[in-house]
């Protein structure tokens, strides 16, 4: 086989939504950008592989404009326009409903579509060279550069090499990071369901002491009929068979949960399980190595941010590659790759340390425990600064932002 050689700006190993953001944010910035993956593309595209639905907040709905995609996302979006938070269905509730002028939380929309935007956008850009399917047969960072080999004899070389292979990163683990991790005694059973009442582009999280379920505004079908997505989090070994109890049982189980607010509910796709689990590592960089998204992290998806966090790393390094470049540096400069990891590290600790506190704290049985909850939900919803902090963060403007969240190129 004849060795092929290539050369890059940055190599990114994995196609999936973090992947390929990252991607187009570089290139976006001139930057010659090779992806690779060990997924056809067809297998990548098939929305069957992730029926899931997911949050983009308003700070991560910012750089998806900042790089053109929101016109075609936005057809298939669904604006949130308020969250509605309940400890069970008790009197109280936490009511997050901005300003007319400060827009949407969010924006709801389906993974397939998302990934398949991506896709056919990093495909037609000329500054990204899409690799796939191909393994990595082998991977040397020296001093210099990277190089990575491949099963289909080409070897591509590139200053820095970013992980975006999500939480089973076999870079990060040959990179020797270490990592935090545990599970929790959840599954999440996920799907779409049709309803009778519109949902008035309302995000409804309910807690449970055996998890929280949320009710996430889609647009509407082609039928008219309004939708919504169902994360819905129970007991570890109830997820299974949750998930293969008869439709009508299963929708009937839905009406309980929701206290039919939205009327009649039918189930209209697949329901998908999976075990939850925490991750994080110690560092997010190693020499000329950087890791985003999954691969460095893992939240449970209690406050649906586990996108969000990814998409701010992405955010975050591409400033600091940027902002390198234009210094004169390496682009795998250790200083560059320092200012990313102190930039993240603290904010993806704090969010996945919150997250568990909250996971756990939603999850103590009792009445004396829901009482509390109820307590703390009603302080949030009367104080007014307290309350623009949490609405904050659900947006992802709070903290440190990097340009592209704000909506502008670096």
């Amino acid at each position: 086989m004849t060795m092929t050689e290539k050369e890059s700006d940055v190599i990114i190993l994995g196609a999936g939504l973090i992947g390929l953001t990252q991607a187009l944010t570089l290139a976006a910035h001139g930057l010659q950008v090779t992806v690779i993956d060990r997924a056809e593309p067809t297998n990548l595209l098939d929305p069957k592989n992730d029926g899931r639905v997911s949050s983009i907040n308003s700070a991560s709905w910012n750089m998806l404009a900042a790089i053109g995609l929101t016109e075609k996302l936005e057809l298939h979006g669904c604006n949130i326009d308020r969250i509605l938070i309940n400890d069970g269905l008790k009197p109280g509730k936490l009511d997050f409903t901005p300003d007319e002028n400060d827009g949407p939380l969010g924006v709801m929309i389906e993974n397939g579509v998302l990934q398949r935007t991506l896709f056919e956008t990093a495909q037609a850009h000329d500054g990204i060279n899409l690799l796939m399917p191909r393994q990595v047969e082998q991977t040397d960072r020296g001093d210099h550069q990277v190089s990575v080999s491949l099963d289909r004899g080409e070897k591509i070389y590139a200053p820095l090499f970013i992980a975006a292979d999500g939480r089973g990163s076999t870079v990060r683990d040959a990179a020797g990071i270490a990592m935090a991790k545990w599970q929790y005694n959840h599954s999440a059973i996920t799907c779409t369901v049709t309803h009778e009442q519109a949902h008035g582009n309302t995000a409804y999280e309910i807690f449970y002491s055996s998890g929280p379920f949320a009710v996430l505004p889609m647009r509407d079908d082609d039928q008219g009929r309004h939708r919504s997505a169902i994360v819905w989090t129970v007991a570890r070994e109830d997820g299974p068979a949750l998930a293969k109890i008869n439709q009508r049982a299963f929708q009937a189980e839905l009406m309980k949960n929701t206290g039919s607010f939205l009327g009649q509910m039918e189930l209209q796709s697949d329901r998908i399980t999976y075990p939850l689990g925490f991750h994080h590592s110690a560092s997010l960089t190693a020499e000329r190595l950087a890791l985003v998204g999954d691969a460095g992290h893992g939240i449970h998806p209690i406050a649906g941010q586990g996108l969000n966090l990814g998409l701010r790393d992405v955010a975050a390094l591409t400033e600091c590659i940027v902002d390198g470049a234009r210094t004169g540096l390496d682009l795998g400069d250790a200083q560059i790759l320092e200012r990313y990891d102190r930039w993240r590290g603290l904010d993806n600790m704090m969010m996945s340390a919150a997250t568990d506190i909250l996971t756990r704290l939603f999850g103590l049985p009792g009445d004396t425990s829901s009482a509390i909850r109820r307590f703390g939900i009603g302080i949030v919803q009367r104080i007014a600064p307290l309350k623009d902090q949490f609405m904050a963060e659900a947006r992802g403007e709070s903290g440190d932002l990097p340009k592209l969240l704000m909506g502008d190129l670096v």
